[in-house]
């Protein structure tokens, strides 16, 4: 349990600033030991920490008006419940081979936009588009999916909404925070939830996401932009090395 908080606490650090932190987590509690279901069910519950922990980071520095949120945290919420009651039926071999390609051309643009400001620009969309079709759907992929919903909620931000990248990046935790409380609650019900592992870590969860947060705050663009890139890198890696992943097997088909 020490050494998970330890992971956690790593990982708080660098989710707070780009996401990505379940790359650390979860694959930390299968090596543990736990079943599938009971990892990913644990891992919600410690990763609501550290969001709740950035997310309070973030609102304590005026980079984020919580009552100015309400209504895409109620749409994101109700997206994230259907994702996780839709999981039974969830594409995931479909998921698999499109997301690698799409945390790729994330990267890139990360990487080489010139968009990216810690300053709002001008949004090419109504935020109500977000409100009502972006939040609940990026919501929903995190309950039926979950791999690269902080970069999918950065990149609509920034991108269509013209957010400045500190205040995309306080946005998205409480997003993030959002659909794993959403959940949290669902996969309550399974009793697959080991509550002292995923107090523990979330603790460690806590205390990374403070310091990750300040960084973020006080570094901007110049800490968010590499580790986003990097973090979609990783995701995408991560992705591909999968024997089940259909990409895999395609490369994999063309050396036999």
């Amino acid at each position: 349990m020490a050494l998970l908080a330890v992971v956690a606490l790593v990982a708080g650090f660098v989710d707070s600033i780009a996401g990505g932190g379940g790359l650390l987590c979860l694959p930390a509690l299968l090596l543990a030991g736990f079943d599938p279901v009971a990892a990913l069910a644990t891992n919600k519950v410690q990763g609501s920490f550290g969001t709740a922990s950035a997310t309070l980071a973030f609102s304590r520095r005026g980079h984020l008006d919580l009552l100015a949120n309400w209504k895409q945290v109620i749409t994101t919420f109700l997206g994230a419940c259907l994702g996780v009651l839709a999981v039974q039926f969830a594409p995931v071999r479909l998921l698999s081979g499109l997301l690698p390609l799409l945390l790729i051309a994330m990267a890139i643009y990360f990487a080489i936009s010139p968009r990216l400001s810690n300053d709002d620009a001008h949004p090419r969309l109504p935020f109500l588009a977000f409100i009502a079709g972006f939040a609940p759907a990026i919501g929903f992929y995190d309950g039926i999916f979950g791999p690269g919903t902080g970069s999918f909620f950065m990149l609509a931000l920034v991108t269509l909404f013209g957010f400045g990248i500190v205040r995309a990046t306080a946005t998205t935790k409480l997003l993030n925070l959002t659909s794993n409380v959403a959940s949290v609650i669902m996969f309550a019900f399974t009793g697959k939830i080991v509550w002292t592992v995923g107090l523990m870590m979330g603790l460690g969860q806590f205390i990374g996401a403070q310091a990750g947060s300040r960084l973020a705050m006080a570094r901007g663009v110049s800490i968010i932009r590499p580790l986003l890139v990097i973090v979609c890198c990783a995701l995408t890696v991560k992705l591909l090395a999968d024997p089940a992943n259909p990409i895999h097997l395609w490369a994999a088909s063309l050396f036999d």
